[in-house]
């Protein structure tokens, strides 16, 4: 029998998930992402080539594996077939590879505008977005006002709804946020331009990862951000708009919760994060400074720069909790190399009184001061290893007190950007 494997980042998202599920491709008929739209920013490096995916599945440049995006998913038309153009230039048969469920919603321009023109009025209550849209297309979606990737397919009932659709936001655009209204009709001719493009494959992806499983195969679930930025359980309201954690991928994919077999969790060496929000390990000093330029901590979407700070072992603990991790994926190891000591956060402290449990919601991670562990670094380079012997001892030492602190043991470990430098103690499909 396959195994149904899902990925997840377990911080606060840019874990590094896509070179992992790039590389677990090679053992899988198919991958779907099931949740998130193009505020994603996935990096591959194979053999020194670079190649970023926002909404397309980490496995599209595998041939021979089936690429599905989800009913979990948020698509927006424009960046998809953006998208699609720049991997067929390479090469790539995307459309040959990439199946559609019918039940996306679709992020539309009026999408973008009431998310722009919302973080514009909050000022510097901004929540940090991406600015795409993503928010404002779940909104619809859960007041069922939204549209939906099959509903291209009758182009009549589609002008009708969207006429409504875009009315309603007009309204909060002009009257509320002292906006530009969006155009209806250059809107409609637009979408269903593009929508002639994306009919040809749409699917029912629940059905089809179905059958995949009877057939047994190995699936692959993608996710994207990271656990905490869960709409329910991260750093509320400083999260993204859906659910990031392991449970999504049943609900996001069309498949039942028992169907999952096994829990990967990408991590990073240290800890780092895009836009606003509780950062209780963050370090405003030189080795923030270091772990930045080193890590080339850069927003691979948006290209903001990410805050950085040691490793969070309580934030990671939620995670592991949150997502039954069956085992851990640490990457950036090599960024940590050099330096002469290393931080591991144990514990918070809030007004006084030490907890190891994370708490709920922005408003109680702020109060949250970390107690920091130090250990010592490591000279040399830990950069393109393959094999867990050769690394250093105090890098091993520094890998087996995550180990112990957060109950997961390391399966993999990434030594570098491109898809061999890796080090595989555990296969999730064994």
């Amino acid at each position: 029998m396959g195994k149904n494997v899902v990925v997840i980042g377990t911080q606060w998202g840019d874990e590094g998930k896509g070179k992992l599920v790039d590389l677990l491709t090679e053992q899988a008929a198919a991958v779907v992402r099931f949740q998130g739209g193009h505020n994603a920013g996935h990096t591959l490096v194979i053999n020194g080539e670079k190649t970023v995916l926002h909404l397309i599945p980490s496995g599209v440049l595998r041939e021979g594996v089936q690429c599905m995006i989800g009913n979990g998913v948020v698509l927006c038309p424009e960046a998809l077939m953006k998208e699609i153009g720049i991997l067929e230039k390479s090469g790539v048969p995307v459309r040959n590879r990439l199946k559609i469920s019918e039940a996306c919603a679709l992020i539309l321009p009026v999408h973008v505008a009431i998310d722009q023109a919302r973080e514009k009025a909050r000022g510097s209550k901004a929540i940090g977005t991406t600015g795409r849209g993503i928010g404002p297309a779940y909104e619809d979606k859960v007041a069922r006002r939204g549209l939906r990737a099959g509903d291209l397919r009758n182009g009549e009932e589609f002008a009708k709804r969207l006429k409504e659709l875009v009315e309603y936001h007009n309204f909060m655009l002009v009257n509320y946020y002292r906006a530009e209204p969006v155009d209806y009709d250059q809107i409609l001719k637009n979408t269903l331009a593009l929508g002639e493009q994306i009919k040809p494959m749409l699917t029912d992806v629940g059905e089809e990862l179905h059958a995949f499983q009877q057939q047994g195969c190995n699936i692959l679930f993608e996710g994207a951000q990271g656990a905490l930025l869960d709409i329910d359980h991260g750093t509320y309201p400083y999260v993204t708009s859906s659910n990031t954690t392991a449970g999504g991928a049943a609900t996001g994919a069309g498949v039942g919760p028992l169907d999952i077999d096994y829990v990967l969790g990408i991590t990073k060496a240290y800890s780092t994060r895009v836009g606003n929000g509780p950062f209780p390990t963050e370090l405003d000093d030189g080795y923030g400074e270091h772990l930045g330029v080193k890590g080339h901590e850069f927003g691979a979407t948006t290209g903001r720069k990410r805050r950085c700070g040691w490793f969070d072992a309580v934030s990671m603990r939620k995670s592991a909790q949150l997502n039954s991790l069956s085992g851990i994926c640490l990457t950036k190891l090599d960024v940590l190399d050099g330096m002469d000591k290393i931080g591991i956060c144990t514990a918070y402290k809030i007004n006084g009184q030490v907890t190891e449990i994370a708490p709920l919601g922005a408003d109680q991670y702020e109060a949250c001061e970390a107690v920091i562990e130090e250990m010592p670094g490591w000279p040399g380079t830990t950069a393109g290893i393959t094999e867990f012997e050769q690394l250093p001892e105090n890098a091993r030492a520094y890998i087996a007190r995550i180990e112990a602190l957060v109950g997961v043991k390391v399966t993999i470990l990434s030594t570098g950007p491109d898809r061999n430098e890796t080090i595989v103690l555990e296969s999730p499909f064994a």
